[in-house]
């Protein structure tokens, strides 16, 4: 092999090694601009929940005298009505909301919505964008979701997810 053929190898070897690198940071990239998306969305629903828990509330205290925390929570319904209006709220694909399965005796930390997010990425993991009733938006990854989601469902839940 020549000099010349040499050269041209090693230009060919380095086009084709900044060519792979590149598409793998491009497909990290995505991912990591979907779940930033997906989060930025969850972030605008949990907005309108609060709005909703705050007007419900006003209007619990109003007409009964006393407070009513976190138990008002907007119906499956509305939300279904307003997503749409949510910016990036596309990126939420399919939301799981558990408002049917909250009660009064709920704690800030329930989780109120979430929606799974899976990658090709080999730097992101997969894991949830979740909602708390407080209103807090968070990523967990996989496992540590679903060992809080068991320990808040309740047997009634867990049946009908399961139909």
């Amino acid at each position: 092999m020549n000099k010349r053929q040499r050269a041209i190898l090693v230009e060919f070897t380095s086009v084709i090694a900044i060519t792979a690198m590149a598409v793998v940071a491009m497909i990290n990239l995505k991912d990591w601009v979907n779940r930033s998306e997906a989060i930025r969305a969850m972030n605008h629903l949990s907005q309108k929940v609060l709005e909703y828990q705050n007007e419900y509330r006003r209007n619990y205290l109003q007409e009964y005298g006393k407070d009513y925390p976190y138990a008002a929570v907007p119906t499956e319904y509305y939300i279904n009505s307003i997503k749409k209006s949510l910016e990036g709220w596309v990126r939420l694909g399919n939301l799981q909301y558990r408002a049917r399965w909250i009660g009064p005796e709920a704690t800030p930390d329930e989780v109120l919505a979430y929606t799974e997010k899976r990658y090709r990425s080999s730097l992101l993991s997969d894991g949830y964008v979740v909602l708390r009733l407080d209103g807090r938006v968070e990523w967990m990854g996989k496992q540590e979701f679903e060992q809080l989601l068991a320990r808040q469902q309740s047997e009634s839940e867990i049946e009908m997810m399961h139909k």
